[in-house]
């Protein structure tokens, strides 16, 4: 059996990536195919410990007290944990014929920790280095909200403050993701326009999956 698609969604804060993953799934299961959402962080040790640092749950010592640790410490971890997320669940679901949807991927780990890395050439390739054995998405959606729209989500679902959960940063993430396709040359990246009525979205996302996963 050949390997099902592997499918993303990426995007910055805000912009519907975990509501649309699953709205996916719920129109690929109800079409009858076989298919697994998952999530980065993943559920598994290091994502467990991962999201812990993000809520502010787990922190470091330093000179001035306790936090998080640093962006290149950050990006170790979210690589390992993807390489377990390849091992325990998208590369055997796949190889068993199951269509994979994953809620962020390594783009976010390119995205998040260059920009709070300092973004320059150097950063962005040594995060894309150390994620370089991940298995590669049969297709990325980035979806995509203006500024206003994703800060507005995000106030309004807030549990509390997160790591990343500064306005600067995000407007940051946002530029890079727009200009995703630069960094991963070869991929087949397409952008979503986000800030539309969810159904009509939804829609779209379910017609680019069903170019690559058969209709």
């Amino acid at each position: 059996m050949s390997d099902a698609a592997f499918v993303v969604l990426e995007g910055g804060d805000g912009v519907g990536t975990t509501t649309h993953t699953k709205r996916l799934f719920d129109s690929l299961r109800r079409s009858g195919r076989a298919v697994h959402a998952t999530r980065e962080p993943s559920d598994g040790p290091i994502g467990v410990q991962i999201r812990q640092i993000l809520s502010g749950r787990l922190v470091v010592p330093g000179p001035t007290g306790p936090r998080a640790p640093d962006w290149r410490t950050m990006a170790l971890l979210f690589a390992a944990d993807r390489m377990d997320h390849n091992d325990a669940t998208i590369l055997p679901q796949c190889g068993e014929g199951t269509v994979v949807l994953s809620d962020r991927y390594y783009h976010s780990s390119v995205a998040y920790q260059s920009i709070t890395g300092g973004g320059a050439q150097a950063t962005v390739d040594w995060v894309k280095e150390i994620n370089r054995h991940a298995r590669r998405p049969d297709l990325t959606l980035v979806l995509d909200v203006p500024d206003e729209v994703s800060e507005r989500r995000r106030i309004e679902r807030r549990g509390g403050r997160e790591l990343y959960d500064d306005r600067g940063l995000q407007s940051q993430l946002a530029a890079f993701y727009r200009s995703m396709g630069a960094h991963f040359p070869g991929e087949r990246i397409v952008w979503i326009d986000a800030h539309r009525p969810v159904e009509e979205v939804a829609r779209e996302i379910l017609e680019e999956t069903l170019r690559v996963v058969g209709a």
